[in-house]
Order: C-alpha cells, then structure tokens, then sequence
C-alpha cells in the first residue's frame, strides 16, 4: 500500500473516517494520459472516483449481508466522466461550457477571471463595471475597457459588492498567506459529524445501495450535481428542486441530470414551501451546493433539519468554505483555480491557464456523493442524523499541496470508449459512461435526463 498509485485513495478513504483494510478491494487499470496537467490531476481524479466505488461497494455489504464486492477503476473511464460536460451531445450538437464574459481578463495589474454564465451574474458583472445590461456583442470590448483601467483586486471586491463573479488571479505562495488561504490550510479534505442520537435506520436487501432512499437535490452547475447524478446511478430517487426565478441551464443539465427528476418550487411562497415540507418528510438525504446562509432562512441548516427530520443525511457543498471572510462569497471551479493560484501553476510565464477539466467539481462532486455513502454505512450501523461538509477550496489544497501523480502514467487515451448514446426528450443525447465500478453495480443510469423543471414535484413512487 506505499504505492504512489494508492496515496491519494488512501488520503480521501481516511478522511472519510472508514475502515483502511477496505482498501486492497480496489484494483486500477486503463491508460493515465487523458488529464495532462502539471499537477497531479489524474491522481485526484483517480482517488476520488476509487473511494466514491469502495464506499457504493461498502453499503451493498451493509445491506446483502455479503462480502464487500471488489472496486475497479478504469482511469480512461474517469478521465472521460471528468469531461463529461464538454463531451455530452443532443442530435449531434456541442455547447458551449462558458458564455463570452466568463474569462481572463487583463487588468491594469494582473489578471482576472469572471464567471456570468447565469443571466443575473451577467447583468450584475456588467452593472458593477457601468457597462449597458443590453451592451449585446459589445458587451466583451466594453467590459475588457472597464478591467483594463482597474487593478484586479479593485475589480474583485466592486464586482463582488453588486453580487456578481470576479477575482483576481493570486499565485499560491499570495493565497497561502492571506487569511482565506491560511484558514483552508488548516482543514481536512472534508469533514463528517454525527448531529444527534437518532436511532439508526435500518436498511433492508437491495441490490443496488441507495434503492428506497429518497435525496432532495438542492446543488447546481457541476459539483453538487455530479454528487446527486452518482447517488441516482447507485439507486436512489433523486428530486432536484430549484427556485424558478433561477433557472438552469438545459445544456447543463443534459450531462448531471443523468437519472434524476427536475421541479421548481418557490419557498417564498406558501404553497411551494408546503409542498417542499411535504417532501422533506419522506427524504432520507438532502444536498445543498447553495453558498453557506443563502438557505437558512428556509430552515435548512442542519440543526433545523435534524430537529424536523431526525435522521437525515445532510451533504453541504460551498466554494470557499464555510468559515473565514470569504466564506460568503458565490464561487465556481474557475475561480477557485484562479484565486488559489492553480491557474498560475498551469499557466505560461505572460498568461494563466487551467486544469484539463474542472476537475475540483468533478472531484468534489464524487467525494460528496462517497460521503453520503459512508454515512449511510454509519447511520446503518450506529445511527444519528448525520453530517457531510465539503469546500473546493479544500479539495485544491488537497490538489496543489498533498498529492503527487503516480509514476509510469500512459499518455493513450479514448474517451470513444466510454460514451453512448440513447433516445430523451431533447433527441438523440451522447453523454459519458459513469466511472462508479463495482463486482454487480449498475453500469448506466436508469433513465436519461429530461426537460429541466418540468417534472412534478413528488417522489418517484407517488
């Protein structure tokens, strides 16, 4: 187990608090080379794929009452499901995974990355730089005018202020000693808590882990979504709820809605609140990704939740954690590699640059979906309303500063082999297979995705 190939495995399956002579049920294999980075992001890739595999392999036991089944994990299979928002397909067509004003900018003295993918992000981007909402085509030599004639860290903080996307690019050594940075440092990979006492639910024969477990999915864009997307694949009937003043992406939803049902509720109103109460009710897991205090007004933190619902699993994703003065703070992988000082680290000497994939939403999202696994596992086992915290802040730390890439990677990579196609509401879609593998888990989802936030808000077998 002193292998390079396992540190990184061994690293998340410890934080994950489970059992380490679980760890030699994981065997590996397929060719390395379809991340090229600097740094170590085929192993990241790998690691958390492995543990997410292991801990959908662990909670089968605990329900059959049969050994742990073997994990294996092709990393040509992971490379492909990392890049598996910009391989999906409907009748052939591609999409673009950033809008025009989500880019590098040049700034009066530096750097700066804004993301305004959603519609309010951009029009509050383009408020904050004194840009016209309706610049159209314009807009792109408008905005570039307005960050030229700034620092970075002035257009950060305006940007910010009008609830908008903007940061300026930091090299690693600036992010280490600033207090976000210092406070990151000082976290785990991801941390689980036991919330209360509440008696333990006993999980009954399934073949599949998560079958009978209902998970209201309250994430978007990447990480969240791929964490709920792999809980899906593993079983579970997945419900995402979004606020229908904040719509999502159709073209995003094609790849992480793989498995899952999609309704709008507003829980400003009487009746969606109502309804979404009802459905808290029968959940057995809730996700946020939402950034931390935006929901607590609903009674979503996990205090609330336990006292509402004892029991539960709550999973909660941020950008930045949440402690420290940026804990606040809106963010996206893109960011987060530019403020981290990734974006420095895979850049040339005049221009930043970028991981081969968001790879911190992708990571995070697998090891969010193992956490809820494990704590399943533990809930089975000893019982408690349990709790699952995960930052991509923490997830790049783990990244840039405690992994390293494992030797004799192989450049040959086909991501071909691990696409497919089926028939869904939007036409013919070409999407990635799922990574998760284990001796008798589910090779492909149960169903494809459908048009964002037309299904009925009710579970599955209502």
């Amino acid at each position: 187990m002193n292998s390079p190939i396992f540190a990184g495995t061994s690293q998340a399956w410890a934080a994950l608090g489970a059992d380490s002579s679980l760890l030699d049920r994981v065997s590996y294999g397929g060719p390395s080379g379809g991340l090229p980075a600097r740094l170590p992001v085929m192993e990241l890739a790998r690691a958390t794929v492995a543990v997410c595999s292991l801990a959908a392999a662990e909670l089968t036991s605990v329900r059959t009452g049969r050994p742990v089944p073997r994990a294996r994990v092709d990393d040509e299979s992971v490379a492909t499901a990392f890049l598996s928002d910009r391989l999906v397909r409907v009748n052939g067509q591609a999409w673009s995974t950033f809008a025009p004003l989500s880019r590098f900018w040049r700034a009066a003295d530096g750097w700066v990355r804004t993301h305004a993918n959603y519609p309010h992000h951009r029009s509050r981007l383009l408020a904050a730089l004194g840009v016209p909402v309706d610049a159209g085509e314009e807009a792109v030599e408008a905005v570039a005018r307005a960050i030229a004639g700034r620092t970075a860290l002035e257009v950060e903080e305006t940007v910010y202020a009008a609830g908008g996307l903007a940061v300026a690019a930091r090299g690693p050594e600036e992010w280490a000693k600033s207090e976000q940075g210092v406070l990151v440092a000082g976290q785990p990979l991801l941390t689980t808590a036991r919330v209360d006492d509440a008696p333990n639910r006993v999980l009954g024969d399934a073949a599949l882990p998560c079958a009978g477990l209902r998970v209201l999915d309250l994430t978007r864009v990447l990480a969240g979504p791929v964490a709920t997307r792999t809980l899906a694949l593993l079983g579970a009937d997945v419900l995402r709820i979004d606020a229908p003043q904040l719509p999502e992406s159709q073209e995003a939803h094609n790849d992480t809605g793989m498995g899952k049902r999609s309704t709008t509720l507003d829980l400003d109103d009487a009746t969606g609140r109502r309804v979404f109460e009802e459905l808290l009710d029968e959940a057995h897991v809730v996700v946020t990704g939402y950034r931390p205090g935006a929901l607590d007004r609903f009674g979503l933190t996990p205090k609330a939740l336990a006292e509402r619902r004892p029991g539960l699993v709550i999973a909660q994703l941020s950008a930045w954690g949440r402690y420290g003065p940026w804990h606040e703070r809106r963010g996206f992988d893109s960011l987060v590699q530019v403020v981290t000082g990734i974006a420095e680290l895979e850049g040339a000497p005049d221009s930043p640059g970028a991981l081969p994939a968001q790879a911190l939403d992708h990571g995070t999202g697998y090891l969010l979906a193992a956490g809820v696994l494990r704590a399943l596992t533990e809930q089975h086992r000893t019982g408690g309303t349990r709790l699952v915290r995960l930052a991509l802040t923490q997830t790049a730390h783990w990244l840039v500063h405690d992994l390293a890439p494992a030797p004799g990677e192989d450049d040959g990579f086909d991501a071909g082999r691990w696409l497919t196609e089926t028939d869904s509401p939007m036409g013919r879609l070409r999407h990635a297979l799922q990574p998760v593998s284990y001796e008798g888990g589910p090779v492909n989802w149960a169903h494809p995705p459908g048009l964002w936030g037309t299904d009925a808000a009710v579970w599955g077998g209502a």
